[in-house]
């Protein structure tokens, strides 16, 4: 029985360390800056911004972080209002916030992250990682792109007796719950795409068996420690639901936690601007993972029906007629909204990210056309498409 415990944790301890070897990249080859912005460009770009960002957060109104690069150089960042209400506690460059469906961009990046490795493939079954999996045609690519036809955990586990609301949710307890309480599939794996949270907590799951560790310290292996994002940590539900910079609503009434809270992969990722451009400038580093690799993500995998909007791996898009292309994620969990934009051909990210409810948060998006040929106008009526 010794030898076998002893054996057992020798292999997981030869896992551990053989995942550290193969994230170990020097961070000067990951996060290096582009060339430098002359004065005259940053202090262009700056006073459009400034007008952008007075005209739609006034008065301390954005309760967040705020961040326009180019090229891995900060030409506006903004930190305003309250992290914490009760506390007074002021919003920092260093305050990590719930960055909610961002979080997916992250997940997907280290499931790339161990393609590249070799310890896994996009077109693997899922059945063949997670014993117990029910659904045979589902594959890893099915999943990053929102296309296995899965229901959406959130809504399946609200029906009577399927589970106790009172017991915090986990993601084993969902391939659990799927694959003996007869959830069946919303539609046929891969023939159209339907954005699910179920998805990324399977591939959470993905995570943890291929590395032998779990979702946390994976993604700080693969993804935070390599490039240096030093207030980025997944939430832990047990550990951090009273540290956690909390959310609120739009009048800063406080959004407790529930039974979901407890769901990572697709959300849970605690992060700041300032590190989001770290992850973008090292997830677009061909140091990272080779390009061909990296452009899959970027490819639309939607096209059963016409239309601009498109879902790559683990990346929304637009997809113009012009041969234009844009890509983003957002996010909305509690009061927490984020919005991830990131703009490979000009290397320009905007991050916006607030714990008080807002919508405006979305509105980054309309900064691009500052920097490309992109149909977004700075003056709008404030819709999201």
């Amino acid at each position: 029985m010794l030898s076998l415990v002893l054996g057992s944790c020798k292999q997981k301890n030869e896992s551990t360390t053989a995942l550290e070897e193969t994230t170990k990249t020097k961070k000067v080859e990951l996060i290096k800056k582009g060339p430098k912005l002359s004065e005259s460009y940053i202090a262009s770009k700056k006073s459009s911004i400034t007008h952008f960002y007075n005209k739609n957060w006034p008065h301390n109104s954005l309760n967040g972080g705020f961040l326009v690069a180019k090229n891995g150089h900060i030409i506006f960042e903004k930190y305003e209002g309250l992290a914490n209400y009760k506390t007074k506690q002021e919003m920092t460059s260093s305050t990590p916030l719930h960055i909610a469906s961002v979080s997916k961009v992250i997940t997907a990046t280290a499931v790339l992250k161990l393609i590249d490795q070799k310890k896994l493939s996009l077109d693997q079954k899922l059945n063949t990682i997670l014993k117990g999996f029910p659904y045979p045609d589902v594959t890893i690519k099915t999943l990053l792109s929102h296309r296995t036809g899965m229901r959406n955990y959130a809504y399946f586990t609200e029906k009577k007796g399927i589970w106790d609301r009172h017991k915090i949710l986990t993601n084993q307890d969902i391939l659990t719950i799927m694959a003996t309480k007869g959830i069946d599939l919303e539609f046929k794996t891969d023939t159209r795409f339907s954005y699910c949270n179920t998805n990324y907590a399977m591939l959470a799951l993905v995570i943890e068996k291929v590395t032998g560790l779990p979702y946390k310290k994976a993604m700080e292996q693969i993804i935070f420690k390599p490039l240096e994002m030093n207030d980025t940590y997944v939430f832990d539900y047990e550990k951090d639901k009273e540290t956690a910079t909390p959310s609120y609503k739009g009048n800063f009434s406080k959004v407790n936690l529930d039974y979901l809270d407890g769901i990572y992969g697709d959300k849970n990722i605690y992060s700041t601007p300032r590190d989001l451009l770290k992850f973008d400038m090292g997830r677009n580093s061909p140091e990272f993972f080779p390009a061909k690799l990296l452009q899959k993500a970027f490819i639309g995998y939607s096209n059963e029906h016409k239309g601009k909007n498109n879902y790559g791996l683990g990346i929304r898009m637009m997809n113009w007629p012009t041969g234009q292309n844009f890509y983003f994620h957002n996010g909305w969990w509690h009061g927490n909204t984020s919005a991830y934009i990131t703009l490979p051909e000009e290397k320009v990210t905007i991050i916006a990210l607030s714990n008080k409810f807002n919508r405006m948060t979305y509105k980054v998006r309309n900064l691009s056309a500052l920097f490309g040929d992109y149909p977004f106008k700075l003056e709008d009526d404030g819709k999201e498409e």
